[in-house]
């Protein structure tokens, strides 16, 4: 049984959408990937409707082979196109749904429906569903690699200075044009009596270096970009004593760990997941939320006048830190076993 299994017993298989960004993650972990065709239909225009139809009966036919050959006891959801048709495919496999937005995103909210546990990081996300008794509230899972640096450790590895404050600035695994751009226009005002590390993500990183070439050279002492960090992410984490970044998901369980206080700026699509996560850590002092529309403007005012009101930046820091869930993943992971007992394969 699944729950007498121990760690190294265990035979996980992750399910992801053909040429999405887990194909590099999911390799470097070390765990079996197969890739299944998929779409989305929510927001989805008229015109690519019938192509998004056909490529999810592909992925369901897909799903069920899938499934007949690897016969799982369990299986776990968090969001994203692949996981409908899998879910639809294994309608009689226990199933646990991660949802690591407040709000559960269309996919998650049709998993929801016949899950037989949904994980939640926060009580906040109760509200969403219509079984309460269904939902645990676990926190967001961690990887345990990040939580190893120590701000000391971490200035010396990015060759900083603990003398003046660290803006850390990043927009998700892909960038953020928008940010990145506002950033690169408020720098010549935040290199006075900031230090920035600046994550632009890949498909933005040739003109952040062509920017950078025109900084005074004391101005880009203060600057340390790059264009992903894979393993180092916690050091910038443990390093910064600000985050301008999006609303995603991750910021409900990376930003408390680190008890980091943040602007945030959610992707500007009203009702959008990442507007409710804002406002979530926002409504408890833990962030300010700008627009992205008022983000050009602002961005330098806002950052140096938090940085400079160290009361409030105190304030911020522990309420952010107030939020945190130090073992996630371990109430995760007994919730899977728990839904393991017994199961036969699929």
């Amino acid at each position: 049984m699944l729950q007498e299994l121990d760690d190294d017993e265990l035979e996980l298989l992750w399910v992801g959408g053909e040429g999405g960004l887990e194909e590099d993650l999911v390799a470097r972990a070390g765990y079996q990937l197969r890739t299944l065709p998929a779409a989305g239909l929510h927001g989805v225009g008229l015109p690519s409707l019938p192509g998004n139809l056909r490529q999810l009966v592909r992925g369901y036919l897909a799903a069920r082979r899938l499934l007949h050959e690897f016969q799982p006891e369990v299986m776990f959801f968090t969001g994203g196109f692949v996981a409908a048709p899998v879910a639809a495919a294994g309608l009689r496999i226990p199933t646990l749904a991660f949802v690591p937005d407040i709000k559960p995103g269309f996919t998650l909210r049709f998993i929801a429906r016949f899950a037989d546990k949904i994980a939640v990081v926060a009580d906040e996300a109760r509200k969403f569903f219509r079984n309460p008794e269904r939902v645990r509230v676990t926190g967001y899972p961690i990887r345990r690699e990040i939580t190893r640096w120590k701000r000391a450790d971490a200035l010396e590895h990015f060759e900083l200075s603990g003398d003046l404050p660290i803006l850390l600035v990043f927009g998700g695994s892909k960038g953020a044009q928008s940010i990145n751009r506002a950033l690169f226009a408020a720098l010549p005002k935040l290199l006075t009596d900031t230090q920035v590390l600046h994550i632009t993500g890949m498909e933005n990183w040739g003109e952040g270096r062509e920017i950078l070439s025109g900084l005074d050279e004391k101005l880009s002492s203060h600057y340390r970009g790059y264009p992903y960090l894979h393993d180092d992410m916690g050091a910038a984490f443990a390093a910064a004593d600000l985050a301008f970044c999006r609303a995603g998901a991750s910021t409900l369980g990376e930003l408390p760990l680190f008890g980091l206080p943040a602007v945030l700026v959610p992707i500007p699509i009203p009702g959008h997941l990442q507007r409710v996560n804002a406002e979530y850590l926002q409504g408890r002092g833990a962030a300010v939320v700008l627009q992205d529309s008022e983000m050009a403007a602002s961005l330098a005012g806002t950052v140096r006048s938090l940085i400079r009101d160290q009361k409030r930046m105190e304030s911020m820091r522990a309420a952010m830190a107030s939020l945190a869930t130090v073992n996630a993943s371990k109430q995760i992971g007994q919730l899977l076993r728990d839904l393991g007992k017994g199961a036969k394969p699929a």
